[in-house]
């Protein structure tokens, strides 16, 4: 295998990582309810149906029929007891009301100082993404002085490879700052 090549796979391995890692962020902070209504508040939580875990999304579908109105209709109504023990037991601080249909969530207006909190768990959340993708930029580094050590790739190709991480890293902790900074919008509309 070329020299170059052994950076290029590393480069990309690097890209990748660092790319889940924003998905990750993503869906954590589409858990973090801003006042309305959204299904990814409760599609991933774990219910406890037949003796075994499974998730929200995989039990019921999940609708928003009004801004403020999470409707749950689950496919078996067997389940609509556990789901809505899972609810209980969340942390979205809702109570579920059910007609033995469908279970509904109404989501009363945030207030400011919940607002604020929210807006720290989203930086929190920001910054522990941020932290991740330093994490895996470090671990590039290693990889890369290993194969300059070992004498695959020469110390001009270490650090035109590390120099390339780097814009790499830099480009995604923009777009995690960016994705913060909506969140802090979206939390902070009123």
């Amino acid at each position: 295998m070329e020299n170059q090549e052994l950076v290029e796979i590393a480069l990309e391995e690097g890209r990748d990582r660092m790319s889940k890692a924003v998905a990750h962020l993503r869906g954590e902070l589409g858990s973090i309810r801003t006042g309305r209504a959204a299904p990814a508040l409760v599609e991933h939580l774990k219910v406890e149906v037949y003796g075994a875990d499974a998730e929200l999304r995989q039990l019921a579908s999940v609708s928003v029929p009004e801004a403020r109105l999470l409707m749950i209709s689950p496919y078996d109504r067997g389940t609509i007891g556990s789901i809505e023990k899972a609810i209980q037991a969340s942390d979205i601080g809702i109570t579920p009301s059910s007609d033995g249909q469908v279970i509904r969530l109404a989501f009363p207006p945030l207030t400011e100082e919940r607002r604020r909190e929210l807006v720290k768990v989203a930086r929190h959340k920001g910054e522990e993404a941020k932290v991740a993708v330093r994490n895996l930029r470090r671990s590039f580094r290693h990889e890369v002085e290993g194969l300059e050590h070992g004498g695959d790739i020469s110390s001009d190709e270490m650090e035109r490879a590390e120099h390339a991480m780097e814009k790499v890293t830099q480009s995604i902790i923009s777009e995690i700052e960016g994705m913060v900074s909506k969140k802090e919008l979206d939390l902070m509309e009123v």
